[in-house]
């Protein structure tokens, strides 16, 4: 199920979008500012984000500055602002669409279901069965077979295989990987990706000391490869 964090002050607004949401079978979290935003993002990793301009503390800007330099996630403002400049600051601080206030909840839906359907976006999690050479990755049942074996993976080791399987032969940094995996205010460090990696080839891989399958990038990060022969 896709989720989406909706960061608005006004409550009783707040309330309404997220039973819009939720009616439209897409989980909807609430926080009432930014700090709450944060906090919500290190642990929990969202498609899509709804946020006010104004807020208490850290306005909407500087939410998505701050949630820019971590992940690519979409990001709807929804403003009572409604002059040029507004949306153009809203467009250059990485936001990807711009409602002004009032808006329809049809309109809102619209917007975010369109943006949480980019291509981009998705991975082997959006999909019910990724088969990928010997491997077969269910992402509703949160399951990965080798050559028809079911391998025991922990969550976080089914999300990084469902992060790199849904973006074969494309090279993931680590941080992109934490705020796929971990969230995108996640406090872990790097290397906690590489650690996990190390025992998500011991499970996945024939030889996990030269792994063929998901390989390391150098300089760049980690990449889910087919040989040849299992394409």
């Amino acid at each position: 199920m896709k989720r989406v964090l909706i960061v608005e002050d006004e409550r009783e607004l707040a309330q309404l979008m997220g039973r819009a949401f939720e009616a439209d079978g897409i989980a909807a979290v609430i926080a009432s500012s930014a700090e709450e935003a944060y906090d919500l993002l290190t642990s929990a990793v969202f498609d899509c984000l709804m946020v006010d301009v104004n807020l208490p503390g850290d306005d909407g800007y500087a939410l998505c500055r701050n949630l820019r330099e971590r992940s690519g996630v979409p990001v709807v403002f929804a403003s009572a602002r409604i002059e040029p400049d507004a949306r153009i600051r809203a467009l250059e601080e990485g936001g990807d669409a711009y409602l002004s206030k009032p808006f329809s909840l049809r309109e809102m839906l619209a917007q975010a279901k369109a943006l949480m359907m980019r291509p981009e976006r998705k991975t082997g999690a959006d999909e019910a069965v990724l088969s990928a050479g010997p491997f077969q990755l269910d992402g509703r049942a949160k399951t990965i077979r080798k050559d028809g074996q079911l391998i025991a993976l922990s969550p976080r080791e089914f999300q990084l295989a469902s992060a790199l399987m849904g973006n074969a032969g494309q090279s993931l940094s680590r941080d992109a990987l934490l705020a796929k995996v971990w969230g995108a205010f996640a406090e872990v460090e790097p290397q906690t990706v590489s650690v996990h990696m190390s025992w998500l080839r011991a499970k996945l891989e024939d030889d996990p000391a030269h792994p063929i399958y998901f390989t390391t990038v150098r300089g760049e990060g980690y990449r889910f490869d087919l040989p040849e022969g299992n394409r």
